[in-house]
C-alpha cells in the first residue's frame, strides 16, 4: 500500500475508459425585446457567418444591419484577434466603424469580455500611442504630458522610495533641469525623427504639378509615424501605422484638402512647412479610453 499522499498513476487504458467531464454549456446572450433602447427587427442575423442560428431577437446596429449579441461579440473578437484597432461592420461594402461604447452595449459584453476587448485594443494599438518600457523595471509607462521628456516611473518610485525619473527620448536616467521638450542632460540625447524631418531633401512629384519645396519625409499628423512619398500617384497618403489619410503636401485631412484642390494639383493653402515636433496619438482620438497604466 502506498504511503499517505501518494497518487496512483492511471494507465492509458484506464484513462480511455473514464467518462469525460461534463462540459458546462455556455448560455447564449439574448436581447430583451422590451428594451426601449434597441431597435428590434424581424430579420436575419447578418453577422452569423458560421450559421449558428442564435436564438436571440435581432437588433439594428448604427449602420442599419441586424445582429444578435453573440454574433456581434464573435465578429468583433475576430477583428481584435487579427490585429484590428477598431471595429468595422462585416457586411460587404459597409465600411461603417462602430464605437467601442456601441459594441459594449449591443454585444452585451460581460465585465470579463469588456476587459479582454480593452486590453486587446490597447495591445493592437500600442505602437500608435506614446507608450514605452521603463529602462529600469521594464514596466509599461504612458507619457501624459507629450511636451515633457522627463517622465516618472511610479513602480520604481514605490520600490526605491524616491522619485525615479528617466528621459523619454534616450531612455536613460534623467539628468538636468525639467521639464524640457528637446533633450535631457545626457550626452547624445537627440530626437532622430526630428533630425530626419529637418535634414531630408525636398520631393519632386511625378504626377502632381506645381508643387515645390515639399519635404520628402513627413510625420503622420495623427500618430507621428515617419512616412515617405514614392513620388507617384496623388498627393494623398495613408499612414501605414494608424490608417490616417492626409495630404502629404499641406498635412490636412485628405478629404478636407480635396474639397479645395484637385488631388493632382497644388494645395489651396500651399506647402506646409517642415515639422518641428512629432505628433502623438492620444487615447480618446479613437473609441476607447486607455486601460489603467502606471
Amino acid at each position: 500500500m502506498g504511503s499517505k499522499g501518494s497518487r496512483h498513476k492511471k494507465s492509458r487504458k484506464e484513462e480511455d475508459c473514464e467518462e469525460p467531464e461534463e462540459v458546462k454549456e455556455e448560455v447564449e446572450k439574448c436581447y430583451d425585446p422590451d428594451d426601449p433602447t434597441l431597435i428590434i427587427v424581424d430579420e436575419e442575423d447578418e453577422l452569423d457567418f458560421m450559421l449558428d442560428d442564435f436564438k436571440s431577437a435581432r437588433a439594428l446596429m448604427s449602420c442599419g444591419h441586424a445582429v444578435t449579441p453573440t454574433s456581434l461579440t464573435n465578429w468583433c473578437r475576430r477583428q481584435l484577434d487579427e490585429g484590428g484597432r477598431y471595429f468595422v461592420c462585416g457586411i460587404p461594402e459597409c465600411d461603417v466603424e462602430w464605437s467601442f461604447d456601441e459594441v459594449c452595449r449591443m454585444a452585451l459584453l460581460t465585465p470579463e469580455e469588456t476587459e479582454y476587448f480593452e486590453n486587446k485594443l490597447f495591445d493592437n494599438a500600442r505602437d500608435c500611442f506614446d507608450v514605452k518600457s521603463c529602462p529600469s523595471c521594464h514596466s509599461t509607462v504612458m507619457r501624459r504630458d507629450v511636451s515633457d521628456l522627463c517622465v516618472e516611473c511610479t513602480v520604481c518610485t514605490d520600490d526605491f522610495l524616491t522619485p525615479f525619473l528617466f528621459c523619454w527620448q534616450c531612455l536613460r536616467d534623467w539628468r538636468g533641469p525639467a521639464p524640457r521638450s528637446d533633450r535631457c542632460g545626457n550626452r547624445g540625447c537627440v530626437n532622430k525623427s526630428l533630425k530626419t524631418l529637418k535634414n531630408c531633401p525636398d520631393i519632386t512629384f511625378l504626377a502632381v504639378d506645381g508643387v515645390t519645396g515639399c519635404p520628402s519625409v513627413r510625420a503622420c499628423p495623427a500618430c507621428g509615424f515617419l512616412l515617405e512619398h514614392d513620388t507617384t500617384g496623388c498627393k494623398g497618403l495613408t499612414c501605414a501605422r494608424c490608417d490616417e489619410e492626409f495630404c502629404f503636401v499641406c498635412l490636412e485631412d485628405k478629404y478636407d484638402c480635396h474639397e479645395t484642390s484637385c488631388p493632382y494639383e497644388p494645395c489651396a493653402g500651399g506647402v506646409a512647412p517642415r515639422q518641428t515636433y512629432i505628433p502623438t496619438l492620444q487615447w480618446g482620438n479613437r473609441y476607447i479610453q486607455a486601460p489603467t497604466l502606471i
